[in-house]
């Protein structure tokens, strides 16, 4: 386990594991929902950012991201972060379609499916759009 990760979490996790990200897996919903990350000790991690995840009470898995290096405390629903879980998820729960839900405040609910013969993660769900703007570049 890296120095900081279970202090930084506040809760030591049952395993953790490597991606782009740091994937601290707990035994239980409750504990992903109750941590609260010390973000000073996140930001020393070798790696971009820290998923904690575990099994869910009405979802297959759920998680919650902290990237505190790329100045996000929390990600409310972060899309790369259920690429490296979904395979893990997969395997452990044997399917390749799983629902999983981000237990940040606001949260969100993302279908995963994983292609392992195209080596790809496809995620969908729902979301509302809050900008539009157009981009002109002089010629």
């Amino acid at each position: 386990m890296p120095e900081y990760l279970a202090e930084g979490l506040g809760k030591t996790p049952v395993m953790v594991l490597e991606a782009q990200d740091y994937i601290a897996i707990y035994d239980s919903e409750e504990a992903v929902r109750s941590i609260i990350p010390d973000q000073t000790l996140l930001n020393r991690l070798g790696l971009r950012g820290v998923s904690v995840t575990a099994p869910g009470d009405n979802a297959d898995f759920v998680s919650r991201f902290f990237a505190p290096k790329l100045g996000v405390q929390e990600d409310p629903v972060c899309g790369s972060s259920h690429c490296e879980l979904a395979p893990y998820w997969a395997d452990r729960l044997n399917k390749n379609i799983l629902k999983a839900k981000q237990v940040s405040k606001r949260g969100g609910e993302i279908l995963c499916r994983v292609e392992k013969e195209k080596g790809r993660v496809v995620i969908s769900g729902r979301a509302v759009t809050f900008m539009e703007g157009d981009i002109y570049l002089p010629l």
